[in-house]
């Protein structure tokens, strides 16, 4: 009898171009057979997502929960948990989901939940990271792949990228360069905790 699989679900919200990295290099570097691991489904918390499109054109199934038809975020939070359990991940891949999730669905997932935020934790959590690093003065910005924990942007660091702030930046071209350097370093990311984590 064959070893399980790792299977990884990844959720979005926009493009997916983060997830599109991940699945081409589980692909291209064949996961499956190196490291038992494959990314069985994308979901996305917005039905006219773009990202969901490109999914299906990678081989990957995707489908859509769409948060604006649930009553609350726990509600939409169980539905979703549901959903994903039903494709027994071994890992949840947060790519450009944007929900801030309940306390009980981390947990639910704890260390086995990761994100990309835009910026080098522990500085400029939340929103528009590229723009206050900017009016700080920073010399450097660039993206952290971190754990999922109940407190926003705070799980432990796993990865990090660092792009230099350019003279003259804008906010937009900070963030550019940032997207560039994060679809190589989210895979790397994903690729080197799964040999940690059990198939379920």
């Amino acid at each position: 009898m064959s070893a399980r699989l790792k299977n990884i679900v990844i959720l979005i919200s926009g493009a997916g171009t983060n997830m599109a990295a991940i699945i081409r290099a589980a692909q291209t570097q064949n996961w499956e057979s190196q490291l038992g691991a494959r990314v069985v489904a994308v979901i996305s918390s917005h039905a006219d997502a773009s990202g969901l499109a490109l999914a299906q054109a990678l081989g990957v199934s995707s489908e859509a929960l769409d948060h604006r038809g649930f009553e609350s975020r726990a509600a939409f939070d169980a539905a979703l948990q549901a959903r994903i359990d039903a494709h027994g991940p071994a890992l949840v891949v947060l790519a450009g989901f944007m929900r801030i999730l309940t306390p009980g669905f981390v947990a639910h997932y704890a260390g086995r939940m990761v994100n990309i935020h835009p910026s080098l934790l522990p500085a400029f959590t939340g929103l528009n990271t590229h723009r206050r690093a900017i009016e700080a003065g920073c010399q450097v910005a660039g993206a952290t792949v971190h754990q999922v924990t109940a407190e926003l942007d705070h799980g432990q660091i796993l990865a990090q990228a660092v792009v230099p702030v350019l003279p003259g930046d804008s906010p937009q071209a900070l963030a550019a360069r940032v997207l560039e350097q994060e679809h190589l370093l989210y895979p790397q990311a994903v690729r080197e905790l799964l040999p940690h984590l059990p198939a379920l």
